[in-house]
């Protein structure tokens, strides 16, 4: 790599890149084309992120029509969303971690579509929480964190680097510095309950995304979920009888 030092401290000394006469020409030349590439390739990591699989219905709300690679998303305390925003990754063959939620059930999550053999969980972890998320988000692609704490400015910085690195997605159950959107669940209808008897079957709520690149928020009404316990968007108003509920 002698070589290639000596270019580019040419480089930055004489503000121009040295002529073919200044090296050996062929080894010259390809070290220069192999550093480009390189670079090319490191802006390309930095510059250009990949979607990862979304909900339809939901990708459509998000800036970029989608959950992207190596970025942060908050959740608005609704556990059902959480999942419907699990199933997609998870079902294209994505691991996923869950941090901090020892509440979150295994049994819902099956039924609507997280493969249970590529989910972790990590119920407690501690006051090493934040380190835990970083570490877990070297080999996860979703992870899924809820913070006991306001982290500081430095440790939110660390961990957004660490996840444009890998190319990992955090999804945080609340606020989250540096977040590109919020995702809240509102006017919640639930079918199949009547006049104080019978099951719930399905469910109706409206979903807002708020993106911090974006002043308007987007919202659309969807199922979380359908009778099938799907997730899909709602394409005509449910029929009495009914729950209603602020959110959830």
């Amino acid at each position: 790599m002698s070589v290639a030092i000596d270019i580019f401290e040419r480089m930055f000394e004489y503000e121009e890149m040295p002529s073919a006469a200044s090296a050996s020409p062929p080894v010259a030349l390809a070290t220069v084309k192999d550093l480009q590439s390189r670079i090319a390739a490191m802006q390309a990591t930095k510059l250009d992120s990949r979607t990862i699989p979304t909900h339809p219905a939901i990708a459509k709300l998000l800036p970029g029509g989608g959950l992207q690679e190596g970025s942060v998303y908050s959740v608005a305390g609704s556990g059902t969303l959480l999942m419907a925003l699990l199933a997609e990754p998870s079902k294209s063959g994505a691991w996923c971690c869950v941090i901090g939620v020892p509440e979150f059930g295994v049994e819902a999550a099956q039924r609507f579509g997280i493969d249970l053999e590529r989910l972790v969980l990590v119920p407690e972890p501690g006051e090493q929480w934040l380190a835990v998320t970083a570490a877990i988000a070297d080999v996860m692609g979703v992870v899924v964190m809820r913070p006991p704490k306001r982290a500081s400015d430095g440790a939110v910085t660390r961990l957004a680097a660490r996840l444009r690195q890998r190319g990992s997605t955090l999804i945080v159950l609340g606020t989250w510095p540096q977040s590109e959107a919020m995702l809240t669940l509102t006017e919640s209808d639930w079918s199949g309950i009547g006049e104080g008897h019978g099951y719930l079957e399905a469910r109706q709520a409206t979903v807002t995304v708020t993106s911090r690149l974006s002043g308007r928020p987007r919202s659309a009404r969807l199922w979380l979920p359908d009778l099938a316990e799907e997730f899909s968007a709602v394409e005509r108003p449910l029929e009495e009888p009914r729950y209603i509920e602020a959110t959830g």
